[in-house]
């Protein structure tokens, strides 16, 4: 090694001792992973308090603060096969009721986050909480398929409103007359 070229100082290592400069060491000093893990460790600490100061200041005047939050309210609307004594709607019900999970739980376990319902040809579904209206129709699809009956029904979202499927049939008459022609 030959000694630094620049003058007769020296280089600082890790523990704060002057140590006479080469290229090496010059270079071994500037990318040692030591001081590269001190800066990481900076910006790691400094965001962690970042995020204790947010989460503080969303728990002090946001959600916690008497507001309740919205719950989500899902109807099937099975009108059309239970007027034609295709199925049951307390069947569905039950079927919702015992396969539903809840937050990563165990099916049926529903507790007071979500309550089933029926009227007289429809299901309606409430949560308290985050609830997916693709889950439902996932489910409903289950019990269509369950029941042979997934041949002849289909779910749709309903065009009035959003937060209602409706239970319809596939359009067969209209195949068939195409097929003789």
């Amino acid at each position: 090694m030959r000694p630094c070229e620049m003058g007769a100082g020296g280089v600082r290592d890790g523990n704060g001792r002057m140590r006479p400069c080469t290229f090496a060491r010059l270079r071994e000093t500037l990318s040692s992973p030591r001081s590269h893990n001190r800066s990481r460790h900076r910006k790691a600490s400094k965001a962690a308090a970042e995020m204790a100061r947010g989460v503080a200041a969303a728990t002090k005047g946001g959600a916690g603060a008497g507001k309740k939050k919205g719950s989500v309210t899902f109807v099937i609307d099975c009108t059309k096969p239970v007027d034609d004594k295709i199925m049951e709607i307390a069947s569905l019900e039950k079927f919702l009721q015992e396969r539903i999970k809840v937050a990563g739980g165990k099916a049926g376990n529903l507790g007071d986050s979500v309550t089933v319902a029926r009227d007289k040809s429809k299901v309606t579904v409430t949560s308290d909480g985050a609830f997916s209206k693709r889950y439902l129709k996932y489910l409903t699809k289950k019990y269509l398929k369950k029941h042979n009956v997934r041949d002849w029904l289909r779910v749709i979202s309903s065009n009035k409103d959003r937060s209602v499927y409706e239970l319809r049939y596939f359009n067969i008459a209209e195949n068939e007359g195409e097929e003789e022609d």
